[in-house]
């Protein structure tokens, strides 16, 4: 049984497990729109739990844009959840303004006690590709070179080496020759996951873009899941690799790199099967899970697919033990 909406479309999702219950947050966008490619800017988040990761009970909207003139006004997108040190849920979302037709992307931080009802804290705005390390990225909307001024995805996560929080998001970096080149993980820090300062990039290359990203240990090893389409590997990643879409990984020496981009390609075809996954620490082991894209080639399916077991190979890589029977 997948994760379903019949009146809806539904694609990135996150998880946080509280006890033996999954939360799971996604978006999603009322299928009268007719055109799934309008649903990025007709969305909300809707929330699930389950104890299973494949039975679901939807619990309904509970997180959207902002209204009146707000910086979030037009989009809220992908996010993360975590508990923080004030025993209060965090989360760290992506959002966008109407005036400026979504093209420049922030991140903004909301808390919650029941992991439902969420609150902004202030107006939600924490972070924008501004400070002293803003000139690694492409801070300014690159007409011509890309779509969209790229600043999204937030991941958080405990700083395993101290005190304090990691932040890790799809970005860009300034001046890539290549534009399938300028694909990066941004980085940001924070004390205490309410003030955050921007970084350098922990790594740039590969893709025009690498998205939704999830940094995690697994069997000593660190890896950063992220997602890309065929169209935005660079000139030598496709010489390495035959371009596909969906989800493949970053290796790192720790959580702030160095990092490389693995072998081969974790998970991914032509058409797409599956994008924007997550690879979740399950009592049966790793399991990853991500929403079913145009595995037809035409059709946007819109819900999330059932979870298939992932292992540590014993050459430190990530394996898909895929069920290709499995409803998609």
């Amino acid at each position: 049984m997948v994760l379903a909406l019949k009146d809806y479309f539904v694609w990135d999702s996150w998880y946080v497990r509280d006890g033996d219950l999954w939360h799971g947050f996604f978006l999603k966008a009322a299928r009268a729109i007719g055109d799934p490619d309008l649903r990025h800017f007709n969305v909300s988040y809707g929330h699930a739990t389950s104890t299973d990761l494949i039975n679901w009970d939807h619990l309904g909207t509970c997180f959207e844009p902002s209204s009146g003139d707000k910086w979030d006004n037009y989009t809220v997108w992908t996010g993360s959840v975590v508990r923080g040190d004030d025993d209060l849920w965090h989360l760290y979302y992506t959002g966008t303004r109407k005036d400026e037709v979504g093209l420049p992307q922030r991140i903004g931080h909301a808390t919650s006690t029941d992991l439902h009802n969420w609150t902004r804290v202030g107006d939600g705005l924490i972070l924008d590709l501004t400070g002293p390390h803003a000139h690694h990225y492409e801070a300014d909307f690159a007409e011509g070179v890309w779509h969209d001024r790229a600043m999204r995805d937030p991941w958080v996560l405990r700083d395993p080496s101290g005190d304090g929080w990691l932040m890790y998001f799809t970005a860009r970096v300034s001046g890539a020759a290549e534009p399938n080149n300028g694909g990066c993980i941004g980085f940001a820090t924070s004390p205490d996951g309410y003030d955050w300062t921007l970084q350098p990039p922990v790594f740039a290359g590969g893709y025009g873009q690498l998205e939704v990203p999830q940094v995690f240990q697994a069997d000593g090893q660190w890896f950063c899941l992220f997602c890309t389409c065929a169209e935005h590997f660079s000139e030598a990643q496709a010489g390495l690799t035959k371009p596909v879409s969906g989800n493949h990984y970053l290796i790192g020496e720790g959580p702030r790199g160095p990092w490389r981009i693995a072998p081969g390609f974790l998970d991914g075809d032509v058409p797409c099967r599956r994008y924007a996954a997550r690879i979740l620490q399950t009592d049966k082991g790793l399991a990853i899970l991500g929403f079913a894209d145009r595995p037809d080639g035409v059709d946007f399916v819109g819900h999330i697919m059932d979870p298939e077991p992932v292992v540590v190979t014993q050459d430190g890589l990530l394996h898909v033990i895929s069920n290709l029977n499995a409803a998609e």
